[in-house]
């Protein structure tokens, strides 16, 4: 069994939010199944760190949830800046159920374990001080992914942090993830959220002593990353 990961799906079977008008975008969603098909087998785990679907409900999302059940392998999702089919884990995971869609887990205020590996995270949040109530959100998002690091501790495993912004980029620092990351002793992140060559350019690698991975699909060539040696090389 392998660990993977990919960001920014960006699905829209529904038609709704066609992603073929920005370039390297063409026929992304074929491209992604071929890749995936051919990479994942049914026994493997892949996290997808948020902007999975432009859906606009739940029900709106079906078609792209559907796409990614009928793909190889357990997924694990969080939330991303576009995910506004977004409600609750419990009332997602009674929609998924009861459309037996039975490969999608939701992480939100908990954790997954890949062996001795805790799969922690949330969606974070941008920190460039233009809105005054992104001081709430940021707190919140911060309180999240400490829950979800601590009951990964709590069960004994190591864990490694997913997130769909990433929590330093360029000169900007979102102070308050960075600090449980650090209080937790956290050396693998995970993140998504950036996009063509400019925003790749300023995305970090490893500061803090932290190393981060940019997994955005465009990035990754829509093939998700088999990070499986990088979480069990980050414990020793």
């Amino acid at each position: 069994m392998s660990l993977f990961t990919i960001a920014d799906l960006h699905l829209s079977l529904s038609g709704s939010k066609p992603m073929d008008i920005f370039p390297g975008w063409e026929n992304h969603a074929s491209r992604l199944r071929e890749n995936w098909q051919k990479t994942v087998d049914r026994e493997d785990t892949v996290v997808i760190p948020g902007d999975i679907s432009w859906g606009m409900s739940l029900e709106e999302a079906l078609p792209d949830f559907r796409f990614i059940d009928s793909l190889n392998g357990k997924k694990i999702i969080l939330k991303g800046n576009h995910d506004y089919w977004w409600s609750t884990k419990s009332k997602a995971d009674r929609v998924l159920r009861e459309n037996e869609i039975s490969s999608i887990e939701i992480l939100n205020n908990n954790f997954y374990s890949y062996g001795d590996i805790g799969i922690c995270g949330t969606r974070g949040w941008i920190n460039d001080g233009s809105e005054p109530a992104d001081a709430k959100v940021i707190k919140r998002e911060a309180m999240r992914l400490e829950r979800s690091i601590l009951l990964c501790k709590e069960a004994g495993l190591y864990p490694a942090v997913f997130l769909h912004y990433p929590p330093v980029y360029g000169s900007l620092v979102n102070s308050e993830m960075l600090e449980v990351m650090l209080r937790y002793d956290i050396s693998l992140c995970f993140y998504g959220h950036l996009h063509g060559q400019e925003a790749h350019k300023y995305a970090p690698k490893k500061r803090f002593g932290i190393n981060f991975w940019l997994v955005s699909s465009d990035y990754l060539q829509f093939k998700p990353l088999d990070i499986s040696l990088i979480v069990q090389s980050a414990k020793k």
